[in-house]
Formats: structure tokens, sequence, C-alpha cells
């Protein structure tokens, strides 16, 4: 689905996109719940509800709690154990997911759900030898995709198709046009949606490869008028790939809901390292609306341990400078410490969707950053006059001609320390702290967009 809109030049809201990730990700074991407990209740007479909701709790508890369990334990043992070769990582990888697999399927539990939590907790770690291991399972992947759909292929005969074709037709129209729609009303009107937003996700429904090979289950297990049912459901894929499919990205349109999606850049950065490394590299979209667009490097005020790599612009490569103009539309590959991850969001995030900064964690600054610096880039608010540095306006509240490091001054939430200072007395670095739950103070943007921010994407 989400190929087909990128194909299409199609993006979609945050909002819609993230709801569209969650049902992908919940749809195949609940599909594979719904097949078991149907072939349950068809071949065993005495089955009834009590082993539906039996197959359920056992089927995503279980499933639940060994993916997210066995996917800590992973991301330990990846991180501690000592490969020379870096290609025995991603077999590593691929070794943890098929043991994750059997172990929960043994113990009666939803091994495809099982690996799925595994993989977002392995995917939301840092783990090393990342981008290989992300390279090699995305190359596995399309090869078993490949391979999947050959077989199934080889399973189906058009003949027969043809023979089912008005049967599908009808019940093809009532998931589309009824079953979907339904559904998707009642479970989303709690949470506020609009109608666009409904209206499209009644839509994208889309039917893929998961449901024909569940109905090859029937046919192992010798269900009366399997063959029937996996003709009928081959021809509904189909029906929905072409119906559905083709459609996705006239439909986001006609609805309003269709946004640039963002570029991908052509050059990219990495650490590729077989030890944890202290240290990220992120790559930021630079939108109309980021703080950074139309400003000069030296403009940025970069928190300290922060360094902007590289600028790819286009198809071209621009090292960067300190006169170097940040344009919307720029790739900034930028390497920085995670602490300050936070603070460089807030630099290229959109000046209309400011994020809170975390509370109780200490972000390096600069001394030379100004007050007005730090109300533009991140968001920050003290009261002091804008164009005085951070060194200044500490320098003035502890009331010493040279400072001494640890000494910490608050500004209503925000609590600073000196943590560096320069031989001649000025403050060379601060930690500055959110102590509150309230969000710092704001600039109002004078032109107001509905543009999203930056979105960053980690590489290590």
């Amino acid at each position: 689905m989400f190929s087909i809109l990128r194909s299409g030049g199609t993006g979609l809201p945050k909002r819609i996109n993230a709801v569209l990730e969650i049902e992908s990700g919940s749809n195949d074991p609940m599909a594979i719940f719904l097949t078991i407990g149907c072939i349950e209740l068809l071949t065993q007479p005495d089955a009834g509800w009590a082993t539906l909701v039996g197959i359920f709790l056992s089927q995503m508890v279980l499933g639940g709690l060994a993916g997210v369990g066995l996917g800590v334990a992973a991301t330990k043992i990846l991180n501690r154990i000592d490969l020379n070769a870096p290609g025995l990582y991603p077999v590593l990888v691929s070794t943890f997911c098929l043991l994750t697999f059997g172990i929960t399927a043994q113990l009666g539990g939803s091994g495809f759900l099982a690996v799925y939590l595994a993989g977002l907790v392995l995917g939301n770690q840092k783990i090393v030898f990342r981008s290989g291991i992300l390279v090699y399972h995305d190359a596995i992947a399309w090869l078993a995709q490949i391979v999947m759909f050959v077989i199934l292929g080889l399973l189906s005969f058009p003949s027969r198709l043809l023979d089912v074709s008005g049967q599908a037709l009808l019940i093809g129209a009532v998931l589309i046009l009824v079953a979907r729609p339904v559904a998707v009303f009642l479970s989303l009107i709690p949470f506020r949606m609009s109608v666009p937003e409904l209206t499209f996700l009644s839509w994208v429904g889309l039917k893929g490869a998961v449901p024909i090979t569940l109905a090859t289950f029937p046919l192992m297990l010798g269900t009366p008028q399997a063959s029937l049912l996996f003709d009928v459901v081959f021809f509904i894929v189909v029906l929905s790939a072409i119906v559905q499919g083709c459609s996705l990205p006239m439909v986001a349109r006609w609805l309003g809901l269709s946004t640039p999606p963002l570029a991908s850049p052509s050059v990219t950065l990495e650490i590729s390292s077989l030890r944890d490394v202290d240290g990220e590299v992120v790559d930021y979209t630079v939108s109309d609306q980021s703080r950074a667009a139309g400003r000069l490097v030296r403009q940025l005020a970069l928190p300290d341990g922060v360094v902007i790599a590289m600028v790819v612009r286009s198809h071209q490569i621009i090292p960067p400078q300190g006169k170097t103009e940040i344009l919307a539309g720029d790739h900034v590959i930028v390497v920085l410490k995670p602490g300050s991850r936070p603070l460089v969001d807030q630099i290229f995030g959109a000046k209309e969707s400011p994020g809170a900064l975390p509370r109780w964690i200490e972000f390096p600054l600069r001394g030379s950053i100004t007050v007005g610096e730090m109300l533009q880039l991140y968001g920050v608010e003290i009261e002091s006059d804008k164009a005085l540095t951070l060194d200044q306006v500490l320098r003035k509240r502890v009331d010493r001609t040279v400072p001494a490091t640890n000494q910490t001054t608050d500004f209503g939430p925000l609590r600073f320390t000196i943590r560096e200072v320069d031989d001649d007395g000025s403050i060379a670095m601060v930690g500055m702290t959110v102590q509150s739950p309230s969000p710092p103070a704001t600039e109002p943007s004078p032109k107001p967009s509905t543009a999203e921010s930056a979105k960053p994407n980690s590489n290590l």
C-alpha cells in the first residue's frame, strides 16, 4: 500500500500513516487467529465459543509477552556478543527471529505477533551494525515476497477463478463497500477523525498475500470445499489490488489528504561499527517551515557535540561552512551525541509545531548562544535581553566576575548549570535542564502554515 502511494507521488498525513502502520502490524496475527478458530469450529463438532476465547488469549497474550521479552533479550545479546565478522550479525538477528517464532508457537502463542513485536523492539534500540542488519533483512523480505507470490500463483487456475467470479464479485463488493467502511467508522469515530480521513481509511483496506496464504490452511487440513474457498479468496485479492490499489493516489487527492512525499536523499552517511558508539548520524529533510530554512550554518546555534557533516541539495554534495545557507528541500546530515538529539530536532523542526523538550535531561549549550537564538531555534524563552549571550546572562545572575563550574541558576522551569569556564572567565559551556512539565514558550510565527515538521531518520 505504501509503495503504491510512493510510486504515485502521494504522501499522507502523519495521523493516517500511524493508523495504517498499526493496522498492518496487527492484521496478520488476528487473521491467523480467526482462520485457525474457524477451522477448529468446522472440523471439531464439540468446539464452541469457549474454544475461540482460549485460542485468542493464548495466541495474543503469549505472543505479545514472548515477542517483547525475546526482543529485549536479543538486543542485549547482540550488543554484548563479540563477532569479528560483520556478516554474522544479520545472521544472528535472523536466528533470533526463527527462535522467537518457534518458541512462541511451541508455547501456544502467535509466532507471527511475537516476531513482529521482537522486530519492533530491536528496531527501536541502539544495536551494533544496524545499517547492515537492515539492508540484509530488507533483501530477505523482498526475496521472500517474490517466492511467496510465485508459489501462490502456481496454486491458482484461471479456469477455476472464472467459475467462482460471480460469487467472489459479490463477496468482494460487500467487503469493500459495506464491511470495511462500517468497521472503520465504528472503530475510529471515538478518536474524532474527520469524515475524509474515515472515508480514505475505509477505502484503503487492500487485501495482500496473507489472505491467500491463510486460504491454503483449509487445503492442508482437508476442510470441506477448501478448493472453493481458496479460489474465492484469490479472486477477491486480485479484485482488491486492481480496484483499490490503482485508485489510492486518486482517492487521496480527491479527499484532500494528499501531501507531497518527502524526497529521499541521494546520499546517505552512516557509522558502521561492531562496537557500541556514543553517537549517531541523523538525516534531516528541511521543510519550508523549518526553523533552519534560510539560515546560515553559523546562525543555527548548534549545541555542543553537534556537527553538520554534509548538506545534500538535489544531487549535489555541499561541504558545510559557516557561510553555507540551509535551504528548504535540503538534506542535512548531522553527527551528534544522543543527548543533543531533542534540541537538534527543534532546530530543524517546523515553527508552527514545536515539540516539547524532555524533562530532567541536561542539554549541552555553548555560552556564546544568544537569548534570541534560543527562542528562535529551540523554542526556549528566558526573561532577558534577546541580544545578550547565555554567558552574559548567567554571569549577571551568579554575580561573580569569574563564575565557578557546577554553579546553577533557574529561569522559571529551566535550570542552567555552568559546566565549563574559559581562562578569561567567560562561560564556554552550559547544561540546560527542563524541570517543569509545562512546555517552554515558543516564538509565534508571522506566517501561519499547515506544513509538517521535518522527519529525521537515524542511521547508525
